[in-house]
């Protein structure tokens, strides 16, 4: 009966009451890792994306090309950060052979940077994890399109 909010906070919380199969490395500093991409993609990249933040600049009357602009740099500036941060990753996914809390936050991400016209293709280590999770029937079945009230 209790209302959970924030994506990180949720996902963090099912991982606690469903540790199988984790979603955070046993280890410490990799943990943190794992973290830091999630953060950088979830607090840096996405909040330019949500719908409230997009309508507002509109209604400060920023040009539509502007307020798009806007939010494709600010995929580009996150997805080159986490690029870099998991480039020695052997993966398939962000930090080895299973999903972790940043393929969460990747997934989604990456179809907002296509939705602003974003030239994924500059990301080949986030598309090689993204091709690993989409293989997978949970982030199948949790894609936009599968939703009983996708638009």
């Amino acid at each position: 009966g209790t209302m959970l909010t924030q994506s990180l906070a949720i996902i963090e919380w099912l991982d606690e009451i469903h540790p199988e199969p984790p979603l955070l490395p046993n280890d410490p500093l990799r943990r943190a890792h794992v973290r830091a991409v999630a953060q950088v993609l979830a607090c840096d990249t996405h909040p330019v994306q949500n719908l409230k933040v997009l309508a507002r600049l509109r209604e400060l009357g920023l040009p539509e090309d502007k307020v798009t602009g806007w939010a494709g740099w600010a995929n580009r500036e996150g997805l080159s950060a986490c690029e870099k941060l998991i480039a020695e990753e052997k993966g398939p996914f962000c930090f080895g052979d299973m999903p972790t809390l940043a393929d969460l936050c990747l997934v989604p991400q990456l179809g907002n940077a296509r939705r602003f016209g974003v030239d994924v293709a500059a990301f080949p280590r986030l598309l090689k994890a993204e091709a690993a999770a989409k293989n997978l029937k949970a982030f199948a079945d949790a894609a936009p399109e599968r939703q009983s009230d996708a638009e």
